[in-house]
């Protein structure tokens, strides 16, 4: 018992046994009791979940006219027949786009109404084959009372309420077929000019109704508040007329959530959510699905029980393993986190404490990692310039001078050192201030020309590049770019501390010969001293 896995191996053993035992003696004394709550969840998610996926739907409808009818009150200037053209032009090039964006419309319209003007109607485009939209006479209404609502609902309800509705189903003019639409009406400067809609039939909605099943005899419908079915997976709706529509069954138009009626001499249970459009989604299973055989349930709980206690014996040995060994690879890290190493692999990812525990740690190790190397960074790099200090260029070099002691035949450099002319002048006549933007404009130009090595501040007014890899290779060319740049910048400057005044001077490493770094850095500052001075014999020949 004296290590981790044995007293986790018999916890766990312990506590499957009691749990395993006390599951199965609630499971059969509390079956039967909550096989009815169970299937009322089951109807209810199913009914939630195509409720939110039907009133998705509903919502991409409803703010494709509204996007519209936004657009057509913004676009509108004018009453007249000229301008409402005009205007009827833009909208139906807006509204067509934001058809074929939407799913299921079937048509989609803006009607102007007479009162406003008896020659620019609107217009109407219908798509009931589903090879796209064509346009379509509008519907004349000036023989209709648009004060009455009982007619022309798409066009009489949203004028006399006034706001934007989904309006029941009904069948549409001259196509007589059965839809829902949501319209809203126009205004321009308080006064009613017309109504957007959209009207989609019920393929879009049969998609997601036809998905909801339960059991072997389980559907979804939908119905008005009225009772009258809009869309049943086993009738087709859009054969019927009034008349011949049939309605739900006595039961179904009631208040309370889950409801049970009898339906062709079977019993059923439903629950039902509401929708915006005024529908009602309705899901319906058989009694006798729901309940199942109970008892040969429990029995099969029995013998599961029974099988899940030999199982976990055995699995809970194995499995404490995988327990144990993520805890020993932890302990490893943080051993070698104390030492100073933080490269090292932590597989275990799972989702459980232990996963989350591993990933803190290794985002902590992470955290300390990039919180040293920044600290590192700050310690090698000169603030002024950024490039890296003169600490940063003895560790290079120190590097360099391992490769020479072990004789590294790959091992090809060359070294080039760098001094602004003239910055004590510069910082006494000028100030500090201005000789800091002459130190930051030559380390920039030093770093452009010199891109693929690493440069260095090694003093005040000092720099130095090491040249490896390309700029190894291009180094002559690159010096005569670094004076070109300089000529360049110096003849474009103003003033004196925006000038690039430097002398340089390189030295290659030269292994028959090179023992040391040092020897290659003295050469270098002799040919940087040496173009120094020939410089300045240069600046006193100007001046003569």
């Amino acid at each position: 018992m004296g290590s981790l896995r044995t007293k986790i191996t018999v916890m766990t053993l312990l506590i499957v046994v009691f749990a395993v035992i006390v599951v199965t003696a609630l499971s059969v004394f509390f079956i039967r009791r909550t096989e009815h709550q169970k299937s009322d969840q089951l109807l209810l998610l199913l009914c939630d979940t195509g409720e939110r996926n039907l009133e998705y739907y509903f919502n991409s409808v409803k703010k494709s006219v509204e996007k519209v009818a936004e657009f057509a009150e913004a676009d509108l200037d004018g009453t007249d027949d000229k301008h409402l053209s005009r205007h009827m032009e833009e909208v139906e090039k807006y509204f067509e786009q934001m058809a074929y964006k939407t799913n299921g419309v079937l048509t989609y319209y803006y009607r102007i109404d007479p009162a406003v003007s008896d020659l620019v109607k609107g217009f109407w485009y219908i798509n009931t084959d589903g090879d796209g939209f064509v346009e379509h006479e509008v519907t004349d209404i000036t023989q209709y009372d648009t004060e009455d609502t009982s007619s022309l609902v798409w066009f009489t309800v949203p004028k006399h309420e006034d706001t934007p509705i989904w309006l029941p189903p009904y069948i549409t003019d001259n196509l007589d077929m059965r839809v829902i639409s949501y319209n809203v009406p126009i205004h321009w400067k308080g006064q009613f000019i017309g109504v957007i809609g959209i009207e989609i039939d019920y393929s879009t909605m049969a998609e997601q109704i036809d998905n909801i099943k339960l059991f072997n005899n389980g559907y979804a419908f939908l119905n008005d508040s009225e009772g009258n079915i809009f869309y049943h997976p086993r009738i087709d709706v859009s054969l019927l007329t009034e008349e011949t529509m049939p309605k739900v069954p006595d039961g179904l138009i009631d208040q309370n959530t889950f409801i049970t009626y009898e339906f062709n001499g079977v019993k059923r249970e439903a629950a039902w959510l509401p929708l915006s459009n005024g529908m009602r989604l309705n899901v319906s299973v058989p009694i006798s699905e729901t309940e199942g055989d109970w008892r040969r349930l429990i029995f099969n709980i029995i013998i599961v029980a029974v099988e899940v206690l030999i199982a976990a014996c055995l699995f809970t040995m194995i499995y404490t393993n995988r327990i144990v060994k993520p805890l020993k690879q932890l302990t490893e890290a943080a051993e070698q986190t104390d030492r100073g190493n933080y490269d090292y692999v932590l597989e275990y990812d799972g989702n459980d404490e232990l996963g989350k525990l591993t990933r803190t740690f290794k985002l902590l190790s992470n955290h300390m990692k990039e919180h040293i190397s920044s600290l590192n960074q700050q310690v090698y790099i000169d603030a002024l310039t950024q490039v890296r200090n003169k600490g940063a260029f003895s560790d290079y070099t120190n590097d360099l001078q391992k490769r020479i002691d072990i004789g590294d035949e790959d091992l090809k450099f060359a070294i080039c050192m760098f001094d602004c002319d003239d910055l004590k002048q510069i910082n006494d006549r000028y100030g500090h201030e201005k000789g800091d933007i002459y130190l930051k404009t030559a380390s920039r130009v030093i770093c452009n020309v010199f891109q693929y090595s690493p440069a260095f501040r090694i003093g005040g007014d000092e720099f130095s590049i090491i040249l490896v890899n390309e700029d190894y290779n291009n180094r002559e060319a690159l010096l005569k770019r670094f004076e070109k740049l300089a000529y360049d910048l110096n003849n474009s400057a103003v003033n004196q501390w925006e000038q690039v005044n430097v002398s340089m001077g390189i030295a290659e490493y030269e292994p028959e010969s090179d023992v040391s770094v040092a020897d290659i850095i003295r050469r270098a500052d002799k040919k940087m001293y040496e173009n120094k001075s020939e410089r300045k014999k240069q600046s006193r020949n100007i001046i003569v």
